[in-house]
């Protein structure tokens, strides 16, 4: 059996829209707002992530391809990551 987790009391404002939103799915879930709080935190800390590495996998993926199309295309994905769509 591994360590405990350590926890870290936070307290954060969220706006009401934010707030009664989150209510929602915790009784729609059967759980605290807490913990869909959590959850959410943990989810958006993976897409991160995900983003990160996909950026960087595309920008290996360019400086190493010598097809020209396919640079167009890399560079093309890496701006609407960058700046949007």
């Amino acid at each position: 059996m591994g360590a405990p987790k350590t926890v870290v009391r936070q307290s954060v404002t969220l706006p009401s829209a934010v707030a009664r939103r989150v209510q929602s799915l915790a009784q729609r879930e059967r759980t605290s707002a807490n913990r869909v709080i959590v959850d959410l935190i943990e989810t958006g800390l993976e897409a991160k992530e995900r983003e990160k590495k996909t950026f960087f996998e595309l920008a290996d993926r360019l400086a190493e391809s010598s097809d020209e199309s396919e640079r167009k295309r890399l560079k093309a994905e890496l701006a609407r990551m960058t700046y949007g769509d």
